[in-house]
């Protein structure tokens, strides 16, 4: 490895192997020595200890190999990694400008992986459930909410502990470490959710992998904004910036715009901040309020993350989409509506990850069209009475939204090919084995069925999810119909197998 590697090689073992009561016996001196050997070589850039090892084992072996030379890069490497010969001329920016992050599994934001959904449950100021779960100090039943936020699709996950009762840094520490004992939730990468940078700093010290910090900007200046983010760039995070300056918050798209290319030539041009680990968070704001200023709030977001991606070159760009909706808290059908609506616009404009209950969002192209239309003529501000008219058939819409969702059986009423696409489409579970089995009469051969009605089925759904029009979550809904479908038609294909070959 330490030939061939681009990258420097990190040697830190155990104190050997265990015994059979789990101790490690080698002692520091037996340790020291054995790790000298690679240190002599050249092999390691950073050495350290693991399991067994104590200070004492640490101490001798800096003792027996501070006087050797750590391995070299080749000038390629050095380039790589900043290392020009050059000391004065700065770091130069690792890899190849493309984002990613990690928990145990990588995920590298290339473009094809689409939007990205972080889940927003284990908020304590946005989760009723949370809160009062981390208030019982029942942390081990927090840990089912984000399972089921990684289970419904969720990419990333978002954690908060800002609340006045609770000590944040303890809580974000306790819960971090909880997390890395459960390998289905600390797959995925985390962020670091807080408006204290202590509590910021508990969780970048017990985190593993890379993950976001949410969140940093120029409120406090930018000698405490250039302080925080040099120390987010030596524990190896990536950063969300708000749209947030001395003076406040930006609520105009000039000023989010303005304020996000200040704070990006900050850190691009002063500090040597890589782009890509640059989120910008343009701040959505809530609609519907019945005040007149708060129309364009929308509007403004969606501009602004247009002309923040062509100002500010290789950053991303987020927001937490339930702030939006919040003047219809309790509503959820058109909170809903008004999320999937409001992504739909804001992805196209170059939206490229949002805070959101990824198990709670309409499919863009199934918003029925009359709620369509008024959630859109607000979000867009389309109209002067767009609020008053939200407002009015919210009212009704309540009630029948929830009727609507449970008991609209319409979509029974057609074609049976009509009905698989709707299922597929929507997630429904319930009569897609009673359909497949229909359809399947219509064919010679089970796999026909595969090939023909069910693939359009689930390019519908693609060619809705390449549009913007479906999320992760939705498509992970939908391939459960697909794989239930197909279940009922294996054993079918396995018999036209046997006759074949008989045959």
């Amino acid at each position: 490895m330490a030939h061939i590697s681009e990258f420097p090689v990190a040697v830190y073992p155990n104190a050997g192997l265990p015994n059979a009561m789990g101790e490690y016996e080698q002692t520091p001196e037996e340790f020291a020595g054995i790790m000298a050997e690679f240190a002599q070589e050249g092999w390691a850039n950073l050495m350290g200890g693991c399991c067994g090892t104590t200070p004492e084992h640490i101490k001798a072996l800096a003792d027996k190999i501070s006087h050797f030379v750590p391995r070299k890069l080749n000038p390629l490497q050095k380039q790589r990694f900043g290392e020009t010969a050059n000391s004065n001329s700065g770091p130069v920016i690792v890899g190849e400008g493309i984002p990613f992050y990690s928990g145990l599994e990588s995920l590298n934001i290339n473009p094809d992986i689409g939007f990205l959904m972080i889940g927003e449950r284990t908020n304590i100021m946005g989760s009723p459930k949370f809160r009062k779960l981390i208030l019982d100090d029942d942390f081990e039943s927090g840990l089912a909410i984000v399972l089921s936020q990684v289970e419904k699709g969720a990419q990333i996950i978002d954690i908060n502990f800002d609340e006045g009762m609770l000590d944040g840094e303890a809580c974000m520490t306790r819960f971090l470490n909880l997390i890395a004992s459960e390998p289905d939730i600390c797959k995925v990468p985390i962020m670091i959710d807080s408006s204290k940078w202590s509590v910021i700093e508990a969780g970048l010290k017990c985190v593993q992998g890379k993950c976001i910090v949410n969140s940093i900007s120029l409120k406090g200046g930018e000698d405490e904004f250039r302080a925080q983010a040099k120390k987010i760039m030596r524990y190896g995070a990536s950063t969300i910036v708000m749209a947030f300056d001395e003076k406040g918050q930006a609520d105009t798209y000039e000023r989010k715009t303005e304020i996000c290319k200040r704070a990006y030539d900050i850190l691009t041009q002063k500090l040597d901040f890589p782009p890509e680990d640059i989120i910008f968070d343009p701040n959505i704001l809530t609609v519907a309020t019945g005040m007149e200023e708060h129309n364009h709030y929308a509007v403004a977001f969606i501009e602004a993350v247009k002309q923040i991606k062509k100002r500010c070159p290789g950053a991303l760009v987020s927001g937490g989409v339930s702030n939006i909706s919040f003047s219809f808290r309790g509503n959820n059908p058109v909170r809903e509506a008004m999320h999937s609506a409001f992504l739909y616009h804001a992805i196209h404009a170059g939206l490229d990850m949002a805070i959101v209950n990824a198990g709670m969002l309409d499919v863009y192209e199934e918003i029925p069209k009359d709620l369509l239309e008024i959630v859109e003529d607000v979000l867009l501000n389309r109209r002067k009475d767009a609020t008053e008219r939200l407002i009015d058939f919210a009212e009704s819409y309540k009630a029948e939204g929830t009727r609507k969702i449970v008991k609209d059986t319409k979509w029974r009423e057609g074609t049976v090919e009509e009905r698989i696409i709707h299922a597929l489409v929507r997630g429904i579970t319930e009569h897609i084995v009673a359909d497949t089995e229909e359809i399947r009469t219509k064919f010679d051969l089970a796999l026909e069925v595969i090939e023909g009605p069910l693939m359009a089925g689930m390019k519908v759904v693609g060619d809705l999810f390449g549009d913007g029009k479906m999320f992760l979550p939705q498509v992970v809904k939908s391939a459960r119909v697909m794989k239930q479908a197909v279940a009922h038609l294996e054993p079918f294909m396995e018999e036209e197998k046997k006759e074949l070959e008989f045959n």
